[in-house]
């Protein structure tokens, strides 16, 4: 994956080196030669990755940094740090500054594809979700108040696995003395139990070095299964084990350790991992919650047409493909009209919510109960037969009529419905032509006097 990369630093060498490197694998290279320089860029271009040197004159990286981490704007573009530093005291002021990962001069060429890469492919998927969720809020699907990400990374749940018993006593006093709640393991298996019981880490630490296991295979395992693939990954290796380490990193682990673990670079680059998951993990969630209303009906919490019109398409296909029967319940609440002129609209969206109550509770599981406009609802029952989907109709019309509708402390009303009944018959009739059976057949409930049941003929 490619994408869109500023490179920042005042030497021109070494912009022309970072340029030539990242444009041969096919990258859109952006420069820039002073801080002000990278932050007008910013404002003006869309960015994927910056690559921002520290020692620059005027206003240096970590200043860069900040502001580009304090803008609404650019918060959420990737920074890697280009550094001949090599201090863990900078780099713990770097991710202070809110840097996601740094290089060391001079700059490694695996190390730095495999770096821009990931951290594009990420930057990707976070745009992608967070200009989904600003369409659910314009089009009025969210609230302006949804949007807003709580930020926070205090109280992280952290799965260490490390088998080397002094190693793991100090990350978890490291991590539990900074409010976090901690786990170790010192087995693979024990590490894949304790992730399969789907516990809500936030991250997982894993040693390189295990002694009696594979420690990318544990990455690997981790990323291949649904309920980890978005876990945080940070692995601790030896200096010298570049070669694992970057294969771990091709593989999609988000950052790394080496040993010895200085305690102040632990803490902040575990609160950058936990940072960005809650913050993709509120981003996923609200995309979850847009999605889930704009296929539910506000008022009854049943499925809308919308949703009922794309789910038909798929059981009527498997209908004709399977030579099942299919069939659809049209209910109508009698006289609604004059609920609403004389009690007025609260009174009557209650005993629409009522309905909606009795309507589920006489819906099997495998059917689908819909509200498909005004007091119109819809039964979308999978391989029942017409005589079945008539029986369904007719408990359902009893058990509207049976029992008033309380719709406040002081007004009971008789509530009544009409319903039609239509079966897919055959490969030739279309979803169009079924509910025009159906919509028929209630027209007939209407016109013999409501509150009965009438099956389609045809």
């Amino acid at each position: 994956m490619t994408g869109r990369v500023l490179v920042v630093d005042d030497i021109l060498a070494n912009v022309k080196l970072l340029e030539a490197r990242l444009a041969a694998e096919y990258f859109d290279v952006l420069t820039a030669h002073s801080g002000e320089e990278a932050l007008e860029i910013l404002r003006t271009e869309r960015v994927d990755v910056v690559l921002l040197d520290v020692m620059m004159p005027a206003m240096d990286g970590f200043e860069v940094c900040r502001r580009i981490k304090s803008a609404t704007q650019t918060m959420h573009v990737p920074v890697v740090m280009v550094t001949a530093l090599d201090q863990a005291a900078d780099k713990v002021q770097g991710l202070e500054a809110g840097a996601d990962d740094f290089l060391a001069k001079p700059v490694d060429d695996v190390a730095l594809i495999t770096r821009v890469r990931n951290l594009a492919r990420l930057k990707t998927l976070t745009d992608e979700m967070m200009l989904r969720m600003v369409t659910d809020v314009e089009v009025g699907i969210l609230s302006a108040a949804a949007s807003a990400w709580p930020r926070t990374e205090a109280g992280g749940h952290i799965l260490v696995v490390e088998d080397q018993d002094r190693a793991a006593s100090r990350l978890r006093a490291v991590l539990a003395r900074a409010g976090h709640q901690v786990e170790v393991e010192a087995r693979v298996q024990g590490a894949l139990q304790r992730l399969g019981a789907r516990k809500p880490y936030d991250v997982v630490i894993i040693s390189l070095g295990l002694a009696e296991a594979d420690g990318l295979r544990l990455c690997g395992r981790v990323r291949a299964l649904e309920h980890t693939r978005r876990l945080p990954i940070i692995v601790v290796v030896q200096p010298s084990d570049k070669t694992r380490l970057l294969r771990a990193l091709d593989m999609g682990v988000n950052d790394y350790l080496t040993r010895p673990v200085d305690r102040n670079e632990l803490l902040a680059r575990v609160r950058t991992q936990i940072r960005r998951k809650r913050h993709s993990d509120y981003l996923r969630g609200r995309l979850e919650e847009s999605i889930e209303l704009a296929v539910t009906d506000a008022l009854t919490g049943l499925h809308n047409r919308r949703y009922m019109e794309t789910h038909l398409k798929l059981l009527a296909e498997q209908a004709r493909e399977g030579g099942r029967p299919l069939s659809v319940v049209l209910v109508d609440i009698d006289n609604f009209k004059s609920v609403n002129d004389t009690y007025g609209h609260a009174v009557g969206d209650n005993v629409l919510r009522e309905f909606a109550t009795r309507f589920r509770r006489n819906t099997r599981a495998v059917d689908l109960a819909c509200r498909i406009g005004g007091e119109e609802f819809a039964i979308v029952m999978p391989d029942t037969e017409l005589e079945r989907a008539c029986q369904v109709g007719e408990r359902l019309r009893e058990c509207i009529a049976s029992e008033p509708f309380q719709t406040d402390r002081d007004t009971s009303l008789v509530i009544t419905a009409s319903v039609g009944i239509a079966t897919l018959d055959g490969a030739d009739c279309s979803i169009d032509a079924l509910f025009r059976r159906a919509d028929q057949a209630l027209y007939v409930a209407k016109r013999g006097g409501r509150n009965r049941v009438v099956a389609d003929a045809a």
